[in-house]
């Protein structure tokens, strides 16, 4: 397998990643809220959708599978994923539900809070028998997160992916994507996000998702091993510009971050995941040898930085040669 810097190249596995798409209306001046934002700027979005634009402008390839509208929007998002190489063939459209959309107002910090507009929107309403089967059986791995468990019947559309990428032999790879004011309430976004927890091969936290679900306030080992599963082959917990801490059966250890002038922190983690699957899709023995695995989340962890320099997520996602030269020049 061809090393860049120790990295191992980019794969070309199917990487399928299922959930929503939507559009975000980020504020064209930072650090106001919401009320005080004098315009509005629309950015593609979604963090299965990022994840898979991610690891096409990495080389790598990708298909996304979700529900649109049929409306102005949902066509200029699935463009969107052509566009940036994504298989588009995992797609259904709604003539009855808007494509979902999302107000997002960046903080002083770089920090996000949001406001959604899904009631219900295109995404929330797939079912299981408009799921494309042979794409999802045709895939290495296959990556999700925790907002289409919210309402059915996307949820058991969800499931229904799940199981047959499950019984195709697919990693299955888990970002619960922790978005609290979709949920009904913490206590039920906590038992859902959980609900599937011990079917996911791979699964990457955030450190607040992780003091969520734990419902400690300490990031330490000890807390997230307490999210140890025994079909799991990897826990990520992410730390911003702490890095992030990797675990598996035999190991565990941390990866510091990258420095860089932190504009906007959306899309990040999703650049992370793209960029880890990216890498391990046609080797997942990665995923038992330290030293490739600590090279591989070095070159996650820089990808994640990097998408943070630029406002927007799918905009700011890096191509290889962007996160080589970071690491190079570190």
């Amino acid at each position: 397998m061809a090393l860049n810097n120790g990295v191992p190249a980019t794969g070309t596995g199917l990487i399928v990643s299922f959930g929503e798409m939507l559009i975000d209306f980020v504020p064209t001046v930072s650090g106001v809220s919401l009320a005080e934002a004098p315009g509005f700027l629309k950015a593609p979005g979604g963090a299965p959708a990022n994840v898979a634009i991610a690891v096409s402008r990495l080389g790598g390839k990708a298909a996304f599978v979700g529900k649109l509208g049929d409306d102005e929007f949902g066509h200029m998002l699935a463009g969107i994923l052509k566009e940036n190489g994504v298989r588009a063939d995992g797609i259904t459209f709604d003539q009855g539900a808007r494509t979902a959309l999302a107000f997002v107002t960046l903080r002083a910090d770089g920090e996000r809070e949001f406001m959604f507009y899904r009631n219900p929107s295109a995404d929330m309403l797939l079912r299981p028998e408009e799921l494309n089967l042979e794409l999802i059986r045709s895939a290495k791995v296959f990556h999700y997160g925790s907002i289409s468990l919210i309402v059915e019947p996307c949820r058991s559309a969800h499931l229904k992916a799940m199981e047959v990428a499950k019984e195709a032999g697919c990693l299955l790879s888990y970002d619960p994507n922790l978005r609290l004011p979709l949920w009904p309430s913490a206590e039920e976004a906590r038992k859902q996000i959980l609900s599937i927890w011990e079917k996911a091969d791979l699964i990457k936290v955030s450190d607040v998702e992780l003091e969520f679900l734990t419902g400690s306030d300490k990031i330490d080992d000890a807390s997230a091993l307490s999210l140890w599963h025994p079909n799991l082959k990897l826990l990520l917990v992410t730390l911003g510009e702490h890095g992030s801490r990797y675990y598996t059966k035999n190991f565990h250890g941390s990866v510091d971050a990258f420095h860089v002038n932190t504009v906007d922190t959306t899309g990040a983690g999703d650049s992370f995941v793209g960029a880890l699957l990216s890498n391990i899709v046609d080797d997942q023995s990665i995923l038992e040898d330290e030293p490739r695995l600590r090279e591989v989340l070095k070159f996650a962890n820089a990808c994640g930085a990097i998408t943070t320099t630029k406002k927007g997520a799918i905009p700011a996602l890096p191509k290889e040669e962007d996160a080589l030269k970071l690491i190079k020049g570190a």
